[in-house]
């Protein structure tokens, strides 16, 4: 029964270690892009006005 749980948790390793855990966090952007500081001119969030 311990050779199964060895084996079992040596998979887990290398699975993780050719697939690393996805982390959407990483890749999405955090507030105005490019393109919306270009429109802007200034690089200033609208005022509404």
């Amino acid at each position: 029964m311990k050779t199964v749980s060895v084996l079992t948790r040596y998979v887990q390793v290398v699975r993780g270690l050719l697939r690393p855990a996805y982390h959407p966090e990483r890749y999405y952007m955090r507030g105005p892009g490019p393109a919306c500081l270009k429109r802007m001119g200034d690089g200033g969030l609208p005022t509404g006005g």
